[in-house]
């Protein structure tokens, strides 16, 4: 990007990224950027699509929520897969808040028996207080298709008790899910 000379338009770089408001919005006024060039944790092609509707739709005098960096599925296409969001356990534990963890391994999981694919588990992390997910660890086969039912649960404002209240389909992987957010309230079923 620096054959656009971005400086010359009043755009500023710090470290080699465009600087940005929580709007997306450059310090130049007419100016927006997304994806790549931002300063941001990771860097996925969801992210950057997202970035572009939020910002066109702000063009066009619209009001899209803000997008929010917590509730971000990131997959690991590997063998296992992994696929995480939120925050780690180390890092709600250092943001001050007292925290729950609830874990639910798949080897207790009967889809996952049905499967043979036995290996890995489910991690949930929640505020203590108010039941809030802060973060939720995967490993193992098909996780990343598992992780946007916790994506949605946070960005629905869902706790812990809705995650683990809903039914889940019998036998599905996604009960693991469900039994992690129960066992943060110390009543998984199956372990």
């Amino acid at each position: 990007y620096k054959e656009l000379a971005p400086e010359e338009a009043g755009v500023t770089i710090e470290r080699g990224a465009v600087q940005v408001d929580e709007s997306l919005r450059t310090s130049a006024s007419t100016v927006f950027a997304i994806g790549d060039v931002l300063a941001r944790p990771f860097r996925l092609a969801h992210v950057a699509s997202d970035e572009a509707i939020f910002v066109v739709e702000s063009i066009a005098g619209e009001s899209p929520p803000p997008i929010d960096y917590n509730a971000i599925p990131r997959p690991t296409f590997s063998i296992p897969q992994v696929a995480t969001m939120g925050w780690s356990e180390k890092q709600a534990r250092e943001s001050g808040r007292e925290v729950k963890v609830g874990r639910f391994p798949f080897q207790a999981n009967s889809k996952a028996t049905i499967e043979d694919a036995t290996e890995g588990l489910v991690k949930v992390v929640a505020d203590a207080q108010a039941g809030e997910i802060l973060g939720i660890h995967m490993i193992g086969s098909g996780v990343t298709e598992l992780l946007a039912e916790g994506v949605a649960a946070r960005y629905l404002e869902g706790t812990i008790n809705e995650l683990g209240g809903a039914v889940h389909s019998h036998p599905t992987l996604s009960e693991a899910l469900k039994e992690a957010a129960l066992d943060t309230l110390g009543r998984a079923l199956h372990i």
